[in-house]
């Protein structure tokens, strides 16, 4: 098994020994129990999800443009400053609004942020936390990863601002005329931050290593709590405005760009076919969102819903990390103990695993679903389209004689 693996299925192999006689028969008959499981592609594919952080190998970037940004050529992405020798940052007033900033940072003043200014923050004030990146419009969370950064209200400072500010604009690079990625946030989120919330940030490392032209960076934003579309990759322009409109890519595809991220259930190793009277082990994901998470259920017919065990926290973070160890301190760790302070952490992911009771020959409908912390079932309290995908995943299973 590959060792980035090694963690989860231990904890998964210690729940399924735990049921007894019938979970260490299902355990021995798992995937996840296989002496090497990289010799089915689909399976491989399946379990390489497993692993709490994504590795940055696996990590799935979405751009924009023919090529997008993370296919330019390394001399390319040198030259339109997309690497720390070259990148910079704008932080500058909306000429359409009356803002009024004491100290722009422009590259036409010569006061644009560099790499080195940007490092110099991030001495003093960088912060890291883990956070899942999932699109408003795609099912399966695209990666999950240790984000670390300069809270971007120590930038927008530095531009002095004096007054009639309501909103900020940002943007990433455009390769040609395709329409960019581009989000907004209210000013006010991202000076001050609600009690046990993170900041808003510009994220500079994923899983402590920096973030490559080819993974959105050198600088990207991390918006806490939001959807992929917020968080902008290849970041270059921050506009602050006195405007009260979003102005958010997503927005004109009929999208809920303000939607904070749904609490929702996917499977990563579901059977498709398992034979009659045997029980079968389940392992999946939950994406613990706004709502937080109490349970995940499963169930094989139409009414009845059982309950999953939802995983502890991994003793192996994976994502390439040393040793698998976190480095010191992420907000959401509990310096003094190395361990979550709550635990599922909400806007991150956490593993699920479920024993199926031995079926009767026929075909089911193995579905999935989470309860949220306020007890609400999957897909409420916020059912409706382009808010997010939290539909119930259904898989069709045959129970063979």
């Amino acid at each position: 098994m590959p060792p980035d693996l090694k963690g989860h299925a231990e904890v998964a192999r210690r729940y399924f020994l735990g049921l007894g006689a019938a979970g260490a028969a299902a355990w021995s008959a798992s995937p996840l129990a296989a002496g090497d499981p990289r010799t089915d592609a689909r399976l491989a594919e399946a379990i390489s999800k497993l692993e709490y952080l994504t590795p940055l190998d696996h990590v799935r970037i979405l751009g924009r443009g023919n090529p997008p940004p993370s296919k330019l050529p390394p001399e390319k992405l040198r030259e339109v400053g997309l690497h720390p020798d070259t990148w910079f940052l704008e932080v500058r007033p909306d000429t359409e609004s009356d803002v009024k900033l004491e100290r722009p940072l422009s590259r036409e003043l010569g006061t644009a942020l560099d790499w080195k200014a940007l490092m110099g923050l991030a001495a003093r004030h960088a912060v890291r936390y883990m956070h899942v990146c999932t699109c408003t419009n795609v099912a399966d969370p695209f990666h999950m990863c240790l984000w670390e950064g300069v809270p971007l209200r120590e930038v927008v400072w530095m531009t002095k601002p004096a007054g009639n500010i309501r909103r900020a604009y940002y943007y990433g690079y455009k390769t040609d005329e395709s329409k960019q990625f581009q989000s907004s946030l209210a000013l006010g989120r991202i000076l001050e931050d609600p009690p046990g919330e993170l900041p808003v940030i510009l994220a500079h490392k994923m899983n402590g290593q920096p973030i490559s032209g080819a993974l959105g960076g050198p600088v990207r934003m991390i918006v806490p709590g939001s959807y992929g579309n917020r968080s902008i990759k290849w970041l270059q322009h921050v506009v602050l405005t006195n405007a009260f409109q979003a102005n958010d890519t997503y927005a004109e595809a009929n999208n809920d760009v303000e939607s904070p991220i749904k609490t929702q259930a996917r499977f990563i190793n579901a059977p498709t076919k398992i034979p009659a009277g045997k029980p079968a082990a389940v392992t999946g994901l939950a994406q613990v969102g706004m709502s937080g998470l109490s349970k995940v259920q499963y169930s094989t017919g139409p009414e009845e819903w059982m309950d999953a065990a939802i995983l502890a926290p991994p003793k192996d973070w994976g994502g390439g990390l040393p040793g698998g160890k976190l480095p010191a301190v992420p907000r959401q760790i509990n310096p003094a103990t190395g361990q979550p302070y709550v635990w599922p952490i909400r806007d991150t992911i956490v593993h699920w695993a479920a024993l199926l009771p031995a079926l009767a020959a026929g075909s089911y409908n193995l579905r999935c679903r989470t309860i949220d912390a306020n007890g609400i079932a999957q897909p409420m309290p916020r059912p409706l389209p382009r808010t997010g995908v939290n539909a119930i995943q259904q898989v069709a299973l045959v129970v063979e004689e």
